[in-house]
């Protein structure tokens, strides 16, 4: 090793005592300290692999306000001692990749870059309040303790701001406050405690911001006030208890917010106060607990996706005083034991095929239901109607109920050929397809009465004078009215004329009834 500056000097003295060597002065700026700040990071690399500590000392590497000069490259390298750099400046990139540590301590300091992939560290990786201005890749990395990297601000103005792919952390990463420009992934990686991105901004415009594919975390996952712009990409991720995004900003206007299909949420996925700005996609995903959307404004541009949990489960989907939703939702094949939404909060086109819940809340009458279920933008879908019937039902509410039946036979006479609409409109005006029976009784009563009186001033003559029964206009009218009931009066008189065409009439009207009566009874029971 060549001769050794004074600032060297007296990192090896440090080093031997397991001190700290501190160069901290009130200039921040470390591309203009001087020669008394200046360590060379060969100098670092030979004391790291060779140094000796006095007797009876544990040594360390723990610097403080210096400037490292060159590059210090740990590649591979078995480093058996802790390492601190605190508040230093690197004129060129950290290298440890593949390498062995126990510690590794970054705090306050500025680099160019750090690669560390596939480093095996013992103790925890410290990059807090750390400015890095290239990409820090720590794929494949094993890190025993904590990643800390809270209010680090991470500039890559090419590649990915942090690459954590397939890393395994077996503790916390925690990272409240971090800033980072260009992507930040963790395809693959597995977090055994909990993540922490509170009041974190991750900004990749037009590209994935945070990549977290198949990532796997053992605790829950801290967001709130999380603030991006560009995708959050949570596909197939697997977190053990909370994920929380409460008061987030997700902007990726067109593009997808956020993307966590196939998710498994071990506890509440809550995301209430969120502004999003993009697709919310949640398709597939399986939550334990709550999906709590409330007070959440979702948006995208109009005619594409604003909310998608087609195909996913939650104990309750809460949309509680959520602001109006604009863009689609599509909650096809969906299933929640509750579902809480007001009607105003539902855009103008949503997709409803297959959606199941167990119960509604608040509870509303139907008619303040019924206008969505008409937006689906497949049309008429008949489960729809009769899942919001069995949730009326299951609450006892037997009016409701109804009514959500009479609107799914009014629905779908609309898709139905001239002829069957009809049909359809006599069944609803006289019996309102069996949902309103008292309608029936009261056109049989009307009937009934015109009869009575038409026939009670004008008796029809008797076909066998000897033989017919006593004329009686009431009897004969309900004769008439009635195709299974036989008084004998119908059989014993031949009305003329225009009697004979009332006759028909009452005739004909008495099946109508009779068919409709009949068809709402079989309704009603298949209903049950």
């Amino acid at each position: 090793m060549v001769e050794l500056s004074p600032a060297e000097d007296r990192v090896l003295r440090a080093f031997a005592r397991g001190a700290e060597a501190d160069f901290r002065e009130d200039s921040d700026d470390g591309a203009s300290w001087g020669p008394e700040r200046t360590v060379r990071a060969e100098f670092l690399r030979w004391l790291l692999l060779t140094g000796k500590a006095e007797d009876g000392v544990v040594p360390a590497l723990r610097v403080a306000g210096a400037r490292i000069s060159g590059k210090l490259d740990l590649a591979g390298a078995d480093v058996p001692c802790p390492v601190r750099f605190h508040a230093c400046h690197f004129d060129q990139l950290l290298d440890v990749e593949a390498a062995r540590t126990r510690q590794l301590d970054l705090n306050a300091s500025v680099l160019p870059g750090l690669r560390g992939a596939r480093v095996r560290m013992a103790g925890a990786l410290h990059l807090t309040a750390c400015r890095v201005t290239g990409d820090v890749r720590l794929a494949g990395a094993r890190i025993a303790g904590p990643l800390l990297a809270e209010h680090a601000r991470l500039e890559a103005t090419e590649g990915r701001a942090l690459r954590l792919d397939t890393a395994h952390i077996e503790n916390d990463l925690w990272a409240p406050g971090l800033k980072a420009i260009g992507p930040v992934t963790m395809e693959g990686a597995a977090i055994d405690g909990a993540l922490n991105l509170r009041d974190a901004e991750l900004s990749s415009p037009g590209d994935v911001c945070l990549d977290g594919t198949n990532l796997g975390v053992g605790s829950g996952v801290l967001a709130s006030r999380l603030a991006t712009v560009g995708e959050v990409r949570l596909t197939g991720a697997r977190v053990g208890g909370t994920l929380d995004i409460t008061e987030a900003t997700l902007t990726s206007a067109g593009g997808k917010a956020l993307r966590a299909d196939n998710v498994v949420v071990g506890a509440d996925l809550r995301a209430t106060r969120v502004s999003a700005r993009g697709c919310v996609d949640l398709r597939g995903g399986k939550i334990t607990g709550r999906l709590d959307l409330a007070h959440a404004e979702l948006s995208n541009d109009d005619g594409v996706l604003a909310l998608r949990v087609s195909s996913g489960s939650a104990a309750e989907l809460s949309l509680r005083e959520a602001k109006p939703i604009r863009g689609l939702v599509s909650l096809q094949n969906a299933r929640f034991d509750l579902l809480t939404a007001p009607p105003e909060v539902w855009p103008e086109v949503v997709k409803l095929n297959g959606l199941r819940y167990g119960a509604l809340a608040p509870h509303l009458p139907a008619r303040e239901r019924l206008p969505l279920l008409k937006r689906n933008e497949d049309g008429f879908v008949p489960e729809s109607y009769t899942q919001l019937a069995a949730a009326y039902s299951s609450v006892g509410d037997d009016v409701s109920a109804r009514e959500v039946g009479l609107a799914r036979q009014r629905h779908q006479r609309g898709t139905r050929p001239r002829y069957a609409r009809i049909w359809g409109y006599l069944q609803d005006v006289t019996v309102g397809y069996g949902y309103r029976p008292l309608r029936a009784a009261a056109w049989l009563a009307l009937l009934l009465a015109v009869g009575t009186l038409v026939f009670g001033f004008h008796h029809p003559p008797a076909l066998d004078a000897g033989k017919a029964p006593v004329f009686n206009p009431f009897v004969y009218t309900l004769d008439l009215l009635l195709p299974i009931v036989d008084f004998g009066q119908a059989k014993a008189v031949n009305p003329h004329g225009g009697y004979q065409w009332l006759s028909y009439a009452l005739v004909a009207a008495g099946w109508l009834l009779a068919t409709t009566v009949v068809a709402g009874i079989t309704r009603t029971i298949n209903r049950r």
